[in-house]
């Protein structure tokens, strides 16, 4: 099993804050390995007291659930108890919202990107353009998708 560095680790970070200061944000960042164990969180300077622990439940819900949280709505929605239920199992909530994103490399989960203090639209599209640029993957199947419907659909890189 591939393990994402710390050097790695250090990169998605100073990538995000740097991309934060451009949006004229104060962001906090977590990153988390495959396990959903937090393997860094940054507060940058005026960032919100609560982002840091959005920002974690994010990257650990990406992580585990082995893809973005944008992906979750559905399963939220659909079965609210049951979901319920799964954060109460997990090291830390798992949330359906926008701003967590699993990553990934050559088809194997590394770890998950949680971004906090944006608008939700800001934090998932600041978590997709740093791990693009990086060089992670960006595509998933959707639940209960198969590999072969995901190459279908376009979405496979």
């Amino acid at each position: 099993m591939t393990k994402l560095t710390t050097a790695e680790v250090d990169l998605i970070v100073a990538e995000t804050v740097k991309r934060g200061a451009a949006l004229g944000k104060a962001l906090s960042i977590a990153v988390v390995d495959a396990g959903g164990y937090i393997l860094q969180v940054k507060r940058t300077d005026g960032a919100r007291v609560l982002t840091p622990g959005i920002a974690i439940s994010k990257a650990h819900s990406a992580a585990v659930m082995e893809r973005p949280t944008r992906q979750l709505h559905g399963w939220a929605e659909s079965n609210p108890g049951f979901f319920d239920k799964l954060s109460q199992l997990s090291l830390y909530p798992i949330v359906a919202t926008e701003g967590g994103v699993t990553i990934k490399r050559d088809g194997e989960v590394l770890g998950g990107l949680g971004i906090s203090g944006g608008t939700p639209d800001e934090d998932e599209a600041t978590c997709n353009e740093v791990l693009e640029t990086l060089g992670y993957e960006l595509a998933f199947r959707a639940w209960g998708q198969s590999a072969e419907q995901l190459a279908q659909s376009g979405e496979a890189k």
